[in-house]
């Protein structure tokens, strides 16, 4: 009997305790393994890599709902407009948004660049050079949006194929009527499954954050800012401005809503996008939260969003104009009304083909920095300068691709009408 009332008695604290856990809202879960993974990587040290499987377990249990999840949604999405013509006119903004942000992001990398001057003094002797691949063509890029195979496409999870032929899909839909009515029943219920999926998956987000967190921290930790400050300064205020003066910015001006609900309910896919540093795996989160949280209609939502993981790159394009005149600054060019002009151009077009991935705007400096007149020799250098730092920085400038994609979702559904201001004010579901 004493077995029985002692063993009852252990077990109430820890229901206890897995109440509170589950009833506190998620994304204070995630700041909080945030906060205990950045203490555990500076106690562990460069032990704290023996974590990391924990957080590439979170992040490929993300990513294994990506392809799906952007095909079944952007087919629904469409097929859900009335209006073909609606179609036309969501992509069409949405497209014409994406790429004048990353016009503006290259335009304020370079405009940091030039007036702090982080490559000033740099020397680069005794830095391993680190080859980088030549940038595919734009041509090329355009051409392999149409995919031989759509099967192989989704298998293969090339996205950009993925999404257009999921517009086909949902196209055809729209056109068929009632005679499609039982395809778009099933892709409506396989989005409302998947969707239900990413919210089970969300649960062991503080734990995935806190293995990942620790592992950058114990490996890169502060020393990683205090070797390249200026630069890490630079990244940090670039990314900052984006985020909330540009992107409140056209929140408040454009889309003509109030600028702190926005801020105040994308918690979870911002610490999401931080602590990855992809934004391929945030897509499922931000889908959820645009939904739940802003109040974007599904028709919207699928369609913006997926787009935004290839099309929208903000963070991606002020990193690499940043970049183009920290190189400048290294090797001793000096940049005219006219190169800023090229880079600016080049940068937007190079951000477009950039993989959703960690560390990959690197590989695309060759054709930006051949702009200016540096060849692969110089572009080297720099790769192996910054690549061992270059994870914490990707982390920062994942977030405003992450609020550039969520501020444009919000933006076309309130020019389309479909965004629920009630939901959009209130504080977010739980």
């Amino acid at each position: 009997m004493f077995s029985i009332a002692s063993s009852a008695g252990s077990i109430r604290p820890v229901r206890t305790l897995a109440r509170m856990w589950l009833g506190a809202p998620l994304w204070r879960r995630i700041l909080l393994g945030l906060a205990l993974g950045a203490v555990a990587g500076l106690i562990l040290g460069e032990r704290a890599a023996e974590l990391k499987w924990i957080g590439d377990l979170f992040v490929r249990l993300i990513r294994m709902l990506v392809t799906p999840l952007v095909f079944v949604t952007v087919a629904a999405g469409v097929a859900a407009m009335s209006d073909p013509a609606r179609l036309g006119s969501v992509g069409l903004r949405t497209i014409v948004l994406y790429f004048g942000l990353m016009l503006i992001g290259a335009a304020l990398g370079l405009a940091i660049g030039a007036l702090i001057q982080p490559g000033a003094g740099i020397d680069l002797a005794g830095v391993v050079p680190t080859p980088v691949g030549k940038a595919q063509p734009i041509a090329d890029t355009l051409m392999n949006i149409v995919p031989i195979n759509p099967v192989a496409a989704l298998a293969g999870g090339d996205i950009l194929a993925v999404i257009f032929f999921a517009l086909l899909i949902g196209g055809a839909l729209l056109a068929a009527g009632e005679e499609g009515r039982p395809l778009r029943t099933l892709l409506d219920s396989s989005s409302a499954v998947l969707l239900l999926i990413v919210r089970f998956v969300m649960e062991l987000a503080p734990l995935g954050v806190f293995a990942l967190i620790a592992w950058v921290m114990g490996t890169s930790g502060p020393a990683a800012f205090v070797s390249i400050f200026r630069l890490a300064f630079c990244v940090l205020l670039g990314a900052a401005f984006q985020t909330l003066v540009i992107h409140g910015g056209m929140l408040r001006l454009l889309a003509r809503v109030p600028v702190l609900p926005f801020f105040r309910d994308i918690a979870d896919a911002i610490v999401v996008a931080f602590s990855t540093s992809s934004s391929a795996a945030t897509l499922p989160v931000a889908l959820r939260v645009a939904q739940r949280n802003l109040g974007v209609g599904s028709a919207v939502a699928s369609t913006v969003l997926p787009l935004g993981v290839t099309l929208s790159m903000d963070g991606t394009a002020m990193y690499v104009g940043l970049l183009a005149t920290f190189s400048a600054q290294v090797f001793g060019v000096t940049l005219g009304f006219a190169d800023y002009l090229a880079i600016m151009g080049v940068t937007a077009l190079v951000a477009l083909g950039t993989a959703p991935v960690p560390s990959a705007s690197l590989f695309l400096l060759a054709a930006v920095l051949s702009v200016i007149g540096l060849g692969p020799e110089q572009t080297a250098l720099i790769v192996g300068f910054i690549l061992p730092f270059d994870r914490p920085l990707d982390m920062i400038r994942t977030v405003p691709n992450c609020t550039s994609d969520l501020s444009v979702a919000v933006a076309v559904a309130r020019m389309e009408g479909d965004l629920d201001l009630d939901t959009y004010k209130a504080r977010p579901i739980e």
